[in-house]
């Protein structure tokens, strides 16, 4: 062993020990293309919270997110304006913007006496985020002046241009039944009769080519999901109380959404609507109407007329009469469906009541 160390020795170098392993420092830098991550910022939070913006769409009544920006297009505007202005403006973002009126410049002091009606209108859309008010489609002072008959004319002109609209004016009286049972039951589905080409079996007969084959039409079911909601007005009433005990009618606006059932059995509350109504009770307290228009989204599978016959089907379900005896088998299957009664609630017997109204 004498004669193997100073070998030994000689390989683990000259100063004879063993030196420490050197720390070895690692660096952790990296190279971003600053320009990339600026310029898809938005996207990747949109993308982020795609189904968030998805949910709150369907649950204020909008087809698509963005129709959603639409709506929020002014709040939208005015944190952007309070994150780039400073301190000692705080009152610019509340003004309109340049470009709203380009052809007529205001000057400032017609700017400033528009401000205040500006002001006072925002706080109409801002009650009810993502529905549009009755103001939205009618000078609601110049139709408080005209007669019933007038108005359920210029209501069905309004929205006579759009091919995917439905509208309606519908009674007080008739709408407060209706709002009642809605309340009770908010969720129901609805058939819609579709007819199926189906093409019969000959196995004996060899086929003739030279004509075209026979074909037989079945009618079948489509179900349909439909869901009330009530938020606040979308508008501020506006009638005076004309007694102490006076109470106005405009308490809320509805909506109703109609979704295929299959897609909602998929999706949940991902699932996209196919049409979409709403209810404004501006009207109500002086005219005893309430006014209803609705739309179709395009490329959903269901057409404008298809779309008529569930908001049928729809009053006639949940309008039980004025004493209610009307509801019978249609009141009794709103229950069991309300109430989740898998047992009494049949799918065939709801396609035999919907044929026989």
């Amino acid at each position: 062993m004498a004669l193997r160390y100073p070998a030994i020795r000689n390989l683990l170098g000259p100063h004879g020990s063993i030196s420490p392993l050197r720390h070895i420092q690692r660096r952790w830098a990296q190279v971003h293309d600053v320009r990339f991550l600026v310029t898809h910022q938005t996207s990747n939070v949109l993308e982020r919270y795609k189904d968030k913006l998805s949910r709150k769409a369907k649950e204020e009544g909008h087809s698509s997110i963005s129709s959603l920006k639409e709506a929020y297009q002014d709040k939208i505007q005015a944190v952007r304006a309070a994150n780039v202005i400073e301190a000692p403006l705080p009152n610019s973002f509340a003004a309109p913007p340049p470009t709203s009126n380009p052809i007529h410049p205001a000057s400032p002091s017609s700017s400033q006496t528009k401000s205040p009606s500006a002001t006072s209108s925002t706080p109409l859309n801002s009650s009810t985020p993502g529905i549009k008010p009755l103001s939205a489609y009618l000078d609601i002072p110049k139709i408080l002046t005209l007669p019933q008959k007038e108005i359920e004319t210029l209501w069905r002109l309004r929205h006579s241009p759009n091919p995917n609209s439905i509208c309606a004016t519908i009674p007080l009286e008739t709408y407060s039944r209706i709002a009642t049972t809605a309340r009770q039951n908010p969720q129901f589905v609805l058939p819609l009769p579709r007819e199926i080409k189906t093409y019969p079996e000959e196995p004996h007969s060899e086929p003739d080519l030279s004509s075209p084959p026979t074909t037989a039409t079945s009618t079948a079911a489509e179900m349909h999901f439909l869901q009330w909601g009530f938020h606040p007005p979308a508008s501020t009433p506006t009638t005076r109380p004309t007694s102490p005990s006076f109470r106005t009618q405009n308490t809320h606006t509805s909506t109703v959404i109609f979704t295929h059932l299959a897609s909602y059995k998929l999706h949940g509350a991902y699932s996209q609507p196919h049409t979409i109504l709403t209810h404004h009770l501006d009207l109500a307290d002086e005219k005893g109407l309430v006014l209803m228009n609705g739309t179709v989204v395009p490329d959903k599978g269901v057409s404008l007329d298809e779309a008529k016959l569930l908001v049928m089907w729809l009053q006639r379900f949940y309008d039980w009469g004025v004493d209610g005896v009307e509801g019978g088998r249609k009141g009794e299957m709103l229950r069991m469906f309300s109430r989740g009664d898998v047992e009494g609630f049949k799918v065939e017997e709801l396609v035999e009541e919907v044929e026989r109204i």
